[in-house]
């Protein structure tokens, strides 16, 4: 299974938002530059996240954006179901766009959803803090990218 841009750049942003202390206000210039990534991407993810009540955004001249909740309480499953379209790993998955003829009797789709419910079992064991408890780190490499500017 891959995930979509969308997803990894929100999860992406998220990262960058905890690696930062909690105070302090980020905003999409700085995280673009940071991942060397689209600022149009990011301005819709990031919209995208404020709407799901994910990150905070404060308006105005020193205005920026945040994570709403502390980062051991986002987990990382509930972001990728959120932020994902589909999981429609194949055909038979879609009741309204299946056409496969072995539909009813095929165990593939069985397997398949068992992994599907596995995946997510294993995302949902964390946490965005599991994914940042190497923050020194994380803001170093941060650094070096936007200094490459």
């Amino acid at each position: 299974m891959r995930l979509t841009n969308y997803t990894d750049y929100s999860l992406r942003v998220l990262i960058y938002l905890a690696s930062k202390p909690s105070d302090e206000l980020s905003n999409i210039k700085e995280i673009a530059e940071a991942y060397n990534i689209s600022k149009n991407h990011l301005m819709k993810v990031t919209f995208e996240l404020g709407k799901m009540n994910v990150i905070e955004t404060i308006r105005g001249r020193n205005g920026g954006i945040r994570l709403a909740h502390l980062p051991d309480q986002i987990n990382i499953g509930e972001i990728v179901r959120k932020t994902e379209e589909d999981f429609h790993l194949v055909e038979c998955f879609d009741n309204e766009q299946n056409q496969c003829v072995i539909s009813p009797v095929c165990g593939l789709k069985h397997a398949l959803n068992k992994a599907l419910q596995a995946y997510f079992a294993v995302l949902d064991q964390y946490t965005l803090a599991d994914l940042v408890n190497n923050q020194n780190s994380l803001l170093a490499y941060f650094s070096l990218n936007s200094e490459k500017e």
